[in-house]
């Protein structure tokens, strides 16, 4: 198969300008700045305590600084609401815990929607739940422990 000139020099000239296009094109580095870890309980409690640690290392891998935001009150939902009113750059993170699925339960009217406003991106630690009941509860099983 014989190439035609023209279309080997729009070729040759085409590769010649595709790193020039394609460093244009790069997205832009995260983090470029500060970012807010938002724990919705106060300073000391599991949540700070598990998140500081990570905010050192983040800090420390990425050349960014990561701060922790403690927003404690309403069982953790003032955290939250910060967090899904806060613009949805990556810039705002927010330290999920057990209440947040609880809260989404036990409120009838949250100003927000975690499952459709909270985006997960990572996980930090594993919990396991157990509950514990008395010999003398006659229940054998979660369902009948309900009823």
């Amino acid at each position: 198969m014989k190439l035609p000139r023209r279309k080997f020099l729009r070729l040759a000239a085409g590769a010649v300008a595709l790193p020039a296009i394609a460093r244009v094109a790069w997205g832009q580095a995260y983090p470029a700045r500060l970012v807010r870890i938002v724990v919705s309980f106060p300073a000391g409690s599991t949540s700070d305590i598990l998140a500081r640690p990570i905010a050192q290392w983040l800090q420390e891998h990425l050349g960014q600084p990561f701060v922790i935001d403690n927003r404690p009150g309403a069982g953790g939902n003032i955290g939250t609401e910060a967090v899904v009113r806060a613009p949805a750059d990556g810039y705002t993170l927010l330290m999920v815990t057990t209440a947040n699925a609880v809260n989404a339960t036990l409120y009838e009217k949250l100003n927000f929607n975690f499952l459709r406003d909270i985006e997960a991106v990572g996980s930090i630690a594993d919990v396991a739940n157990v509950m514990l009941v008395n010999p003398a509860v006659p229940a054998k099983t979660l369902p009948e422990f309900v009823a």
